[in-house]
């Protein structure tokens, strides 16, 4: 399992490969995107030292996204049919096609850090969903090719205003509230974690609200790229994160939207956890 790592030590950002609870120090790294043309080996062979993951910050692998990040819409089955009904709408329990949409992130939020409110929603909601990292420009690519375009995989929390998104009747303000993308805590290489079949859940405040798996997703990481590739390229360094289970707080009867106070957790089989205290 390679683990790719962005961290702060002593005032200066490295990145490095997470071993548990010690990190490799890669040399003369300074963004993701100058790994991305090299193997599992070759970024293991660039460690020069060994550091304790206790004396460093981990920041998100992914500080300033290359462009909005690329988002699917309920690709879980249970999770559209939460959605549909808190939009007072009638699901026929069919997706033929996937729903794409975008997210403006200006800088992602830190996989152990705060997200202030400040008064821009009334109904903030959590979504645990896995991310990947696309690790060359991909245009016009089959499904059966599609993954060797994938740099690596992460957790993200795609933090929804809720309120937003109905008052303008689409996704975009909704999903771009400054800080609502929290990515981490690492990127594990495509080599190391099979994206079909992993688990996934959300807590907050240590309640279990989000367990699924991604093999629920209706759509497929090899199906997204490979479609919107023939739409238009993809750049290497696009971040996509591939939707949510059910169990977001709109689900719930009265809803349980995210207040000041609130930790959220977020969790994916064999990538890691990021956790999020929400302030006012």
């Amino acid at each position: 399992m390679c683990k790719i790592i962005r961290f702060l030590k002593d005032g200066e950002e490295k990145f490095g490969i997470l071993e548990e609870e010690k990190i490799k120090v890669l040399e003369g790294i300074q963004k993701i995107e100058e790994l991305f043309n090299k193997n599992q080996k070759e970024i293991q062979d660039l460690a020069i030292c060994e550091i304790l993951k206790k004396e460093v910050e981990i920041l998100s692998p992914i500080d300033f996204p290359l462009q909005d990040v690329i988002c699917l819409g309920v690709n879980y089955l249970e999770h559209a049919k939460e959605s549909y009904k808190f939009k007072g709408e009638a699901f026929d329990g069919k997706r033929e096609e996937a729903v794409y949409f975008s997210k403006r992130v200006n800088q992602c939020t830190k996989p152990y850090g705060e997200f202030a409110i400040r008064g821009m929603s009334n109904a903030l909601d959590y979504e645990v969903e896995l991310a990947f990292v696309v690790g060359k420009d991909c245009q016009n690519i089959s499904k059966e090719e599609a993954l060797d375009y994938v740099f690596g995989y992460s957790v993200a929390n795609d933090l929804s205003a809720r309120d937003l998104q109905k008052k303008h009747k689409q996704w975009y303000a909704g999903k771009s509230l400054e800080g609502a993308l929290v990515l981490g805590p690492c990127v594990v290489l495509k080599e190391s974690l099979n994206p079909f079949n992993l688990s996934i859940q959300s807590y907050v405040n240590g309640e279990l609200r989000q367990n699924s798996n991604t093999k629920e997703m209706i759509f497929t990481i090899p199906h997204i790229l490979s479609e919107l590739s023939h739409y238009f390229m993809i750049k290497a360094g696009s971040l996509v994160i591939t939707g949510t289970p059910s169990g977001a707080g709109m689900g719930f009867n009265p809803p349980k939207f995210l207040k000041a106070g609130d930790e959220v957790r977020c969790c994916i089989e064999g990538i890691g956890e990021i956790v999020t205290k929400i302030i006012e």
